[in-house]
């Protein structure tokens, strides 16, 4: 299989039918196990634009872009916030991520002021690769009783865009959500 042979496209969830949208479930939970993803974590990746992967009638790859607002400094940034990024393992390392990154970034340059994401381990070195920037400083996330530290997730949230506008001085906060807060 070569990129050139998959199709990717862009619909929003409310544009998604009832099998597709389960292709798309059923793919993340089979790439990354049930120990890492959650039925709350399947919620994240709703409410947004959802970019998908195609080969021969075949759902191979899936990235969310959602909307979500982070806080930095008095600044709060309007960011594409992408969830659920996946290739079919048997897929993988043959360009299909590429593609799916290409139109995820498309989305967040040409709606969003930053993009950003929480990386895994494996997924470090194709995020920067492409231009994503660790964040260097604390994160948080800002909820029902005021902001909660998220050390966990600190040196894991990856950045795209905003360049010389955010303060690396101050925190980065992002709005809450049930389960993972980043």
């Amino acid at each position: 299989m070569a990129a050139d042979t998959v199709t990717v496209r862009t619909v929003h969830t409310a544009d998604l039918d009832p099998e597709t949208q389960r292709a798309a479930r059923a793919l993340l939970f089979e790439v990354f196990g049930a120990d890492d993803m959650t039925e709350e974590d399947w919620t994240h990746c709703l409410g947004g634009l959802h970019v998908l992967a195609w080969e021969d009638g075949e759902l191979i790859g899936h990235a969310a872009v959602v909307q979500r607002r982070l806080m930095n400094g008095d600044r709060i940034l309007r960011t594409g916030y992408l969830e659920g990024v996946a290739v079919r393992r048997s897929r993988q390392r043959r360009g299909v991520g590429g593609k799916l990154m290409d139109e995820a970034e498309r989305v967040v340059r040409a709606a969003h002021e930053i993009g950003a994401l929480g990386a895994s381990e494996e997924g470090v070195p194709f995020y920067l690769a492409r231009g994503w920037r660790p964040w260097p400083g604390p994160t948080w996330a800002l909820g029902p009783h005021g902001r909660q530290r998220t050390a966990e997730e600190d040196g894991w949230i990856y950045l795209l865009g905003g360049e010389g506008e955010l303060d690396l001085d101050a925190d980065l906060v992002c709005d809450w959500r049930e389960g993972e807060l980043w």
